[in-house]
């Protein structure tokens, strides 16, 4: 049996000794017998979907993102349509994903996971063309995704002092939802679209979705007293967000947000210029990724 080649997709400006942690990993666990790999570094933001869609048009069995959501979701882009499985090493900040499907966050055991070969179909989502794997955002959440980009320093306690800072002086918005043909109308601090659970660090917005039902879940954030925002959050940090008064919770598979003054929106943690509507949907089974 001829073996499976895997490659490893790794930002270069995640420092000499982690590409040295993540080479050593794949030498002591990677199973030698059964795959063959090579390491690719990128050069350039975005170059992760080009090197996994090379490395799908090569024939490699799995192209593994080593990073956080945002390194998953430019490889997903490259594999899009291909037979390619996904794999992933987390290594971001708040790795929402990976924490999700319960991948182990040090090197050597998220390799040996790699090694072992267990499949999953996940669903993916879409926000007009632009894919997401755990989640998508018109509202605070996308405002929050562009300042933390900015950010020179990452790590939840930055995250968290940015949530706190700009929590009192965000505006909320009347936004036209649509959601399988149902239209509402929703003055919201946020409006998420989730197909996995979390933002990352454990923060769960979305604690009843899955990335194997079919569904996108929606998450709505009414407006509230601002005093009662660390509730609000410690209720996302212990699942039960869904529970509070000022959150709506829907499903469905295909949704349309809008409002006139829409001009920013984040996928998996990656804030970007949208359009004033946006149509979110869901391709089932579309990606095969490495799970536990």
């Amino acid at each position: 049996m001829s073996k499976r080649h895997i490659v490893f997709i790794v930002n270069p400006r995640s420092g000499i000794e982690r590409q040295k942690e993540i080479s050593h990993a794949i030498d002591a666990h990677l199973d030698s017998d059964l795959y063959t790999h090579e390491i690719r570094l990128t050069e350039y933001a975005k170059h992760g979907t080009l090197l996994a869609r090379e490395a799908a048009a090569q024939g490699a069995y799995a192209v593994v993102a080593v990073g956080g959501d945002g390194s998953v979701n430019d490889v997903v882009h490259g594999l899009a349509g291909t037979d390619t499985v996904l794999g992933v090493i987390p290594k971001g900040s708040g790795n929402g994903m990976a924490r999700t499907i319960g991948l182990p966050l040090t090197t050597d055991e998220a390799v040996k996971v790699i090694s072992a070969g267990k499949t999953l179909a996940m669903d993916v989502g879409y926000a007009n063309e632009r894919i997401f794997i755990s989640n998508a955002g018109v509202a605070f959440d996308a405002l929050i995704s562009k300042k933390f980009a900015k950010s020179e320093k990452r790590g939840l306690a930055v995250y968290s002092w940015l949530v706190t800072k700009h929590m009192w002086l965000y505006k909320t918005w009347n936004f036209h939802i649509e959601i399988d043909g149902k239209i509402m109308n929703e003055r919201a601090f946020m409006v998420v679209v989730a197909n996995g659970t979390q933002f990352g660090y454990n923060f769960r917005i979305a604690p009843m979705a899955s990335y194997t039902d079919g569904l996108l879940d929606v998450i709505i954030v009414r407006r509230f007293p601002k005093i009662l925002g660390g509730i609000i959050a410690l209720r996302a940090m212990t699942g039960t967000i869904d529970k509070s008064r000022y959150v709506r919770h829907f499903t469905g598979r295909e949704m349309t947000i809008s409002h006139p003054q829409l001009r920013l929106m984040q996928t998996d943690g990656d804030a970007h210029e949208c359009a004033s509507s946006i149509t979110f949907r869901i391709k089932p089974g579309a990606q095969r990724v490495i799970v536990p």
